[in-house]
């Protein structure tokens, strides 16, 4: 007893979880702000995942506000995957491309399936379809969400879903029009290794919402602000010296030297496309 209260004290020994947030243009620029304000402001504490030598993450709760989701350059240079492989994340978010393999691959979920697909005691339920109906229904409804969580199967899951929560709200503003808001949820998050390509999926599917919204009403929905609140934000102590060399970047290259438009990935994201349609035949 005495050894396991000890290493409850070690774990968290800081004291609170800070809470931070941090607010820009487009969606690198605040990427990179939330890594380097976890870095310098996060506490330490151990995870479920660490090997036995690793230190301690740096974690936080965050809020990112990203003031326009689609303004470039949009895309990373320090993503952490191929921009092929960005392109198929986005499928995988936006359209279900691989939502057969639950099940299988070590899936037992989805984000797409959760969302278009929650399995409920009356069969599925397509709560995105039910997001597009209340907002064509009325535009500012504030019960346009989704969620992901279910209890019966993920609180005792090995690997439950990070996102939780959708949230939605159209506005009118009154240089660009009808503009549709959104919130995201997370319980969890891996800041480093996988929030970009989280964002990068789920402001698509923003996009995507709001066009249907527009064919609904006959009227024009923008894309609006996108908000990211996450209760753990964290960079993993086992890759600290993979870090280390992206802050180093920060230090040596210009903005434009760490990003790129979304016109140079255009050629990677149709070679991501001929590697999805090469799976179906």
């Amino acid at each position: 007893m005495a050894d396991k209260k000890a290493n409850i004290e070690a774990t968290f020994s800081s004291g609170d979880i800070p809470v931070l947030k941090v607010e820009g243009k487009s969606l690198p620029e605040v990427w990179e702000k939330s890594l380097i304000e976890v870095w310098n402001n996060g506490i330490a504490i151990k995870t479920q995942y660490d090997r036995p030598n690793d230190p301690p993450s740096k974690d936080a709760t965050m809020v990112m506000i990203i003031n326009e989701p689609f303004a470039e350059p949009r895309i990373h240079r320090a993503l952490p995957t191929g921009l092929d492989e960005l392109e198929i994340y986005r499928q995988e978010v936006v359209l279900g491309i691989h939502d057969h393999w639950i099940g299988s691959h070590g899936w037992s979920y989805s984000y797409h399936d959760r969302l278009f697909n929650y399995k409920t005691s009356n069969g599925h339920l397509n709560q995105i379809g039910n997001v597009i109906e209340n907002l064509a229904d009325c535009a500012y409804t504030r019960r346009a969400q989704a969620i992901t969580w279910d209890p019966e199967i993920d609180a005792r899951d090995h690997e439950p879903p990070c996102l939780q929560r959708l949230w939605f709200r159209i506005l009118e503003d009154p240089k660009k029009g009808l503009v549709l808001n959104m919130n995201t949820h997370w319980r969890s998050r891996d800041a480093y290794k996988a929030a970009f390509m989280n964002i990068f999926a789920l402001t698509d599917l923003q996009r995507a919402i709001a066009e249907e919204v527009s064919i609904k009403i006959s009227k024009t929905v923008k894309v609006g602000r996108y908000v990211d609140m996450a209760d753990s934000y964290h960079i993993y102590g086992s890759y600290f010296d993979q870090f280390k060399g992206f802050l180093e970047t920060l230090e040596k290259k210009t903005f434009e030297e760490r990003t790129f438009l979304s016109s140079f990935a255009e050629s990677f994201f149709k070679e991501a496309k001929f590697k999805i349609q090469s799976e179906k035949k």
